[in-house]
């Protein structure tokens, strides 16, 4: 399986770089001495000052001797990441028990390295910094020195209130913890899925690109391949009878032969000013279509062909999204697929149906985004040559990419009653395409919209 298309692992991660740890670690130094600054010299509460600088200073030199010992763009695994975001809540831990356990309010800091965790560390790491978050802060609540207060009154919470904020921040970490994973996660499958496309389409401009090379080439050989032709066709002519030669000028003119061939159907992949760089509509579809008529489906494709048919630039991205919708339909559908095109003088509107069994509830409402597939094909073992990202759930999401960068917008629907199937409908701005009318053809054969739309 090409690796590009692997599907979403759950648990996953990208790591984190140690650069980044760093900072956050010396924003937090920074912090941790502002507050007991305040609390001690502005407040005047009474604090410990030497243990909690101690605990302080300690993060500081662990900061110092990791950026001495490691590159700062290192991008940390999960087993070295995890350890020093554990030492994070540790240290956090040790300042909590010098002033005031769950008394004091910046308990509520244990939701940072969580935090941390969700948006760039694999689930399973991001559990266990979330349970030794909740067991220390606990640990705190039971066992703590008292609270800094000026003053004789000191502050009496209650037993049960206490248990309330371990609780509410126990929750908080499951909460936001969870949130902030599967906001991360969405968007690195977003990232591969997009990533895929861009290889995707890729692919299609290097053939397309690799189709223009051949026909640029088979122009230049064309000259020297015609005196060729030219100088054996006079060397027979001047050939006596009966020569020592002759089967090696006959043999010399097959091979010309040949090549001409073999030049000739390099041409028709395409050229710079060949009628297969611009195509009308009903062309596209049926190019679109070819591949996919072999299965046992029947394709009928519903466009006018009509000299006035609108003329369309040829587009890899295009012809790929078109043709992986055309896919779709013909897998699933049970014996028909139906491909129609209309125009209007400010649009161009295909729809893709099959006589299938639609789209299912469960994924009717998310259609078009990654990963998000319910294929049970009957005849993917027939297809040996199916695409590598097949049943993936890529490529709905692809073709809309693609489609959508060439200008078009996507609607996805299952047919009305009593009909049975799915629709797909694609709008495209005619200024979008770029779509012209071929104005030799339509020379007073209609109303010429490409004056209109300055195609």
């Amino acid at each position: 399986m090409n690796p590009a298309f692997a599907p979403p692992l759950h648990g996953r991660s990208f790591g984190l770089r140690l650069d980044t740890l760093i900072r956050l670690r010396w924003l937090a130094v920074a912090g941790q001495i502002a507050a007991l600054v305040v609390v001690r010299l502005l407040l005047g509460f009474p604090l410990p000052l030497a243990p909690c600088f101690a605990v302080v200073a300690l993060s500081a030199l662990v900061n110092v001797l990791l950026r001495i010992k490691y590159p700062v763009a290192r991008r940390l695994s999960d087993t070295a990441a995890g350890p020093l975001l554990a030492y994070d809540l540790l240290q956090l831990t040790a300042l909590l028990y010098l002033t005031g356990g769950l008394k004091n309010p910046f308990a509520l800091l244990y939701l940072a390295p969580v935090m941390i965790s969700a948006t760039a560390l694999a689930w399973s790491t991001t559990v266990l910094l979330g349970i030794l978050a909740a067991a220390s802060a606990g640990a705190v609540g039971l066992w703590a020195r008292p609270l800094p207060w000026a003053g004789e009154a000191l502050p009496v919470l209650p037993e049960l209130y206490l248990a309330g904020i371990w609780v509410a921040l126990t929750v908080s970490i499951g909460f936001i913890g969870l949130h902030a994973w599967r906001v991360a996660e969405e968007a690195r499958e977003l990232a591969d899925a997009l990533a895929a496309t861009e290889l995707v389409l890729a692919r299609e401009q290097h053939l397309s690109a690799i189709d223009g090379l051949a026909a640029a080439a088979a122009h230049e050989l064309g000259t020297p391949l015609s005196t060729i032709a030219l100088v054996v066709k006079e060397m027979q002519r001047a050939m006596p009878p009966g020569a020592s030669y002759a089967e090696d000028v006959a043999l010399l003119r097959d091979q010309v032969a040949r090549c001409r061939d073999i030049l000739q159907t390099l041409t028709s992949l395409r050229s710079g000013d060949a009628p297969f760089d611009r195509m009308p509509v009903r062309v596209l579809l049926e190019e679109v279509a070819e591949p996919h008529r072999n299965f046992g489906i029947a394709i009928v494709i519903n466009a006018p062909g009509r000299p006035s048919d609108p003329v369309i630039n040829r587009n890899p991205g295009l012809l790929y999204g078109l043709g992986n919708l055309v896919e779709n339909a013909v897998d699933f559908a049970r014996s028909r697929v139906d491909i129609a095109a209309e125009w209007t003088p400010t649009s161009l509107v295909i729809v893709v149906e099959d006589d299938g069994p639609g789209f299912s509830p469960e994924v009717s409402a998310r259609i078009g985004q990654p990963y998000v597939t319910s294929r049970a094909r009957e005849r993917q073992e027939d297809r040996q040559d199916a695409d590598e990202e097949s049943g993936l759930g890529l490529g709905f999401f692809i073709a809309k990419t693609l489609l959508e960068r060439t200008g078009a917008s996507l609607t996805f629907e299952n047919r009305p009653l009593p009909a049975s199937g799915a629709s797909i409908r694609i709008t495209w701005p005619r200024r979008a395409l770029a779509l012209e009318l071929d104005r030799d053809a339509t020379k007073g054969r209609g109303p010429d919209y490409s004056a209109s739309e300055g195609a």
